[in-house]
C-alpha cells in the first residue's frame, strides 16, 4: 500500500514502527509519536529527524474531512518518502462516535445549524477533530500500552517552528512527553523550507480546513469553486446571532460572489490560531 493510509479512530491501529518490547521483556524506551499536520512545519520535522538519526515509531495524520485537496496529495507523497527511508508510513485517523461512525467537522456544523468554533472564538474543533482522534489510536497502539504499564510516557512530538515558541504548551503530562523540535533546533519557516528542498520533497501549501475562519481573503478567493460553493453552503445553513460568518465580521459570500471587492473586508479580527495551522 502506499500513501497515507486509511484508518479511522475507532479502527483497530496495527503497530507501524520500533516496538520497544518483546514478549516477557522490559520496555527499554518511550515510544515516540510525530502529529503530522500535512503543512510546511511537520513535514520539516520529518526531514530533520531523517538528518539527526532519529527514526519515529508512528506518524499520525488527522483529517477532519475538510482538509484542502493539496494536503491529502502532500500528505500521501510524504508517506510514500517515509517508507522509502526507512520511517513508517503516515496513519490517517478520524473523528469517530462512540458506534463507530465517522463524523467530519463539516458535516457536524451542517447538521447542528453552526460554523467551526474557531468562528466563535474558541479552539474546539481542533481538540475535536485533531488531538482527541490521535490520542486515541495511541491508546490502542501496543507500543504505547507496554510503555504506560511499565511506567512511562509516550513522547509526542509537535512542528510548532522558531517562531512560534507560544504556541508550545505543557512539557508533560500523565501519559505524554511533549517535544517541540523545530523551537528546539532553532528552525525558523525559511530553515523548515530549505529542509524540505534538500530531501527533495514537493513544498506544501498552508495546512488548514478549506473553510476555516483564519483564512485570509487571498486563501478564500484560491479555494476551488466547488469548494467555495460548500463553505457558502455551510454559512449560509448557520444559525447565527453574534458573527457574520465564516469572516466574523463578514460572511464569505460576499469576498466570494463579488469580483470588484478585493481589499476592501476587514480581516482585523483579534489572532486566534487554531491547533490545525501547520505552517
Amino acid at each position: 500500500m502506499t500513501g497515507a493510509d486509511q484508518v479511522t479512530e475507532a479502527g483497530q491501529p496495527g503497530s507501524p514502527g520500533i516496538v520497544c518490547l518483546s514478549d516477557g521483556l522490559a520496555v527499554t524506551s518511550q515510544p515516540v509519536v510525530v502529529a503530522y499536520g500535512g503543512g510546511t512545519n511537520s513535514t520539516a520535522l520529518l526531514v530533520g529527524m531523517l538528518e539527526r538519526g532519529e527514526r519515529p515509531d508512528l506518524i499520525l495524520f488527522a483529517d477532519t474531512g475538510g482538509e484542502k485537496p493539496g494536503t491529502y496529495t502532500h500528505t500521501a507523497t510524504v508517506s510514500d518518502w517515509c517508507m522509502s527511508v526507512g520511517f513508517p508510513r503516515i496513519e490517517t485517523v478520524r473523528y469517530a462516535n462512540k458506534a463507530g461512525q465517522v463524523i467530519t467537522l463539516y458535516d457536524k456544523c451542517i447538521s447542528g445549524k453552526m460554523l467551526p468554533s474557531i468562528a466563535y472564538g474558541f479552539k474546539s474543533c481542533s481538540e475535536k477533530w485533531k488531538r482527541r482522534p490521535q490520542d486515541r489510536y495511541v491508546s490502542q497502539w501496543a507500543p504505547a500500552q507496554a510503555a504506560w504499564a511499565a511506567g512511562l510516557k509516550v513522547v509526542k512530538l509537535i512542528g510548532y517552528d522558531a517562531d512560534e515558541d507560544r504556541r508550545a504548551g505543557i512539557a508533560e503530562d500523565a501519559q505524554y512527553t511533549y517535544r517541540y523540535p523545530l523551537i528546539q533546533w532553532g528552525w525558523d519557516r525559511d530553515e523548515c523550507v530549505a529542509a524540505i528542498a534538500r530531501a527533495g520533497l514537493p513544498q506544501p501549501g498552508k495546512s488548514a480546513c478549506f473553510f476555516c475562519p483564519n483564512s485570509t481573503e487571498a486563501e478564500i478567493r484560491a479555494l476551488p469553486p466547488e469548494l467555495q460553493e460548500k463553505a457558502v453552503a455551510m454559512e449560509d445553513n448557520a444559525e447565527l446571532t453574534t458573527i457574520a460568518g465564516l469572516g466574523r465580521r463578514f460572511p464569505w459570500r460576499d469576498v466570494i460572489r463579488s469580483e470588484k471587492a478585493q481589499g476592501r473586508f476587514d480581516f482585523g479580527v483579534p489572532e486566534m490560531p487554531c491547533g490545525c495551522f501547520d505552517g
